[in-house]
């Protein structure tokens, strides 16, 4: 997939735009300006030998498809017992504005057959316990209310639940109080598979130039605001200076360190602290054809929220796939392919007081995390049957998944906060962006690649140019979706046909 820098995108090593890492968040991010701006000369560096090898991979994903209708750390629950779904409209919308930008790419011809990234897979919900099924009765009472989640269906009752979830209900306690949410057109999106077909239109433009194989040394802005990056030739050893107009850093975990090397002042005070994840995957063909959704339960207390266990029906590469998940691990990397050392290098004057603040604040978590890893395997079995009672050991085995570094941020008195989500961190003058953190991530990665343009290239983002081009590409561009009740009705009933996800039919 590479192409030599010596060309007419790149003349001089001369770019407007650099992008290091060829996740699903840099190629949705190239292809935003392709389109905007086809004149655009933009340079995507990846360290490793292809694209998406590391968070959008789809055995790394820690979930996919993010849309807030299972997720039920996205609607959390206060101890009054209120619960806040605002972040689960925000997600929601979010995703829908991800799927109108693949509808127009398929639309257009840009992207492949939908099935080849994108599949329907029912979003559903599951608990047990009169605790569990009070909370899961009232979030699916507020949610329903509301447009977005109008399709969403509740039950406690147990055969209904058994045509959702066939394998979760086998031999059942029949006293158990049982609940659960489902929403049909859910969707499992295999963003390894997207981020390669993004890239693959990509390469079609003469302006765009691939380099896999090639580190990122150093990052200096020089005059005229440009910034002077060094990139070296993970094979020969070869290095170079690329002149570039703007930077990207979306190399997931290796985000952070590039951002310290920047040396921009909004830099100042962010750490992060590295989650792995391992999976239990389903290796009999039978069980896996007898499940076909997403099923998410309660996070245990002190998990981190990307531990939330689901029994998880993914496509890979096109082929059907069983995970249950994810157990959390620790581990000093930064990616998955990363240095142990990533931790250690990361502590930086400017951030060893909020790193210290979380470490002192968080030793339970870190406990929790080591735990995990020391588990055995009947031990990670004994939380599978909990959501599958009749799960067989030897029909399960563990495979290592992605790695993710979570936020870590200044606050106050105690000197650093732990962060669960995504952050975009910018200069000032608009030449360099970050995107740092983990979930909902790849799900809302369109979402955040436009919050990149307007604080990045907000004079164009006025243009009537690019403000006529991104309302053909995402329809409700400058919109709510969250208030717009009409408007989301008309979006979805095109991206589901479009994708082939189904039929939207509001009540």
């Amino acid at each position: 997939m590479e192409r030599t820098l010596n060309t007419k995108a790149a003349t001089d090593n001369k770019v407007d735009v650099l992008l290091v890492g060829a996740g699903i968040m840099s190629a949705t991010l190239a292809t935003l300006l392709a389109q905007l701006d086809p004149r655009l000369h933009i340079l995507m560096v990846e360290c490793q030998a292809d694209v998406a090898t590391e968070s959008s991979d789809g055995w790394n994903n820690a979930g996919t498809g993010h849309a807030g209708y299972c997720e039920l750390n996205y609607t959390p629950q206060a101890a009054d017992g209120s619960i806040n779904i605002n972040r689960a409209l925000a997600i929601n919308a979010g995703f829908e504005i991800s799927l109108q930008l693949w509808s127009s790419l398929v639309e257009q011809g840009l992207l492949p057959a939908p099935k080849s990234f994108i599949n329907a897979t029912p979003h559903e919900s599951f608990v047990w316990g009169e605790k569990d099924v009070a909370f899961l009765k009232a979030r699916h009472a507020l949610l329903s209310r509301h447009h977005l989640f109008a399709d969403m269906q509740y039950s406690e009752d147990a055969s209904t639940i058994a045509q959702w979830m066939p394998l979760i209900m086998q031999q059942r306690p029949a006293n158990q109080p049982v609940a659960a949410t489902r929403v049909a057109y859910g969707t499992d999106v295999d963003f390894g598979a997207l981020t390669r077909h993004l890239v693959s239109g990509l390469q079609k433009h003469p302006n765009f130039t691939l380099l896999c194989g090639h580190q990122v040394q150093a990052l200096q802005q020089g005059s005229g605001h440009r910034w002077k990056v060094t990139v070296q030739d993970a094979r020969t050893g070869r290095r170079q200076i690329i002149d570039a107009g703007f930077v990207f850093l979306g190399a997931g975990g290796g985000a952070l360190p590039l951002l310290q090397k920047s040396g921009i002042p909004e830099s100042r005070g962010y750490g992060g602290f590295p989650v792995s994840g391992q999976w239990l995957v389903c290796r009999n063909r039978e069980v896996i054809r007898q499940h076909g959704a997403k099923v998410y339960g309660n996070a245990p207390l002190g998990a981190p929220p990307m531990s939330v266990p689901h029994l998880d029906t993914r496509y890979i590469n096109g082929q059907p796939a069983l995970l249950f998940g994810p157990y959390a691990g620790f581990s000093t990397r930064f990616l998955k392919h990363g240095s142990y050392l990533d931790l250690l290098k990361s502590i930086k004057t400017g951030n060893v007081k909020s790193m210290l603040g979380v470490a002192r604040h968080n030793f339970d978590l870190t406990r929790y995390l080591i735990g995990q890893v020391l588990q055995s395997h009947e031990a990670r079995m004994q939380v599978l049957r909990r959501f599958y009672p009749q799960a067989r050991s030897e029909d399960w085995e563990l495979a290592v998944a992605g790695q993710r570094v979570q936020i870590i941020k200044q606050c106050g008195r105690q000197g650093g906060k732990l962060e669960f989500g995504t952050e975009i961190v910018s200069s000032a003058d608009g030449t360099l962006a970050a995107l740092l953190g983990a979930s909902p991530g790849a799900s809302t990665s369109v979402q955040a690649m436009l919050d990149v343009l307007q604080r990045c290239f907000a004079d164009r983002m006025a243009t009537a140019e690019w403000q006529g081009r991104l309302k053909t590409l995402i329809p409700s561009y400058g919109e709510s979706l969250v208030d717009d009740a009409e408007l989301l009705k008309k979006v979805r009933q095109r991206t589901l046909a479009a994708l082939g996800l189904g039929v939207y039919c509001p009540e």
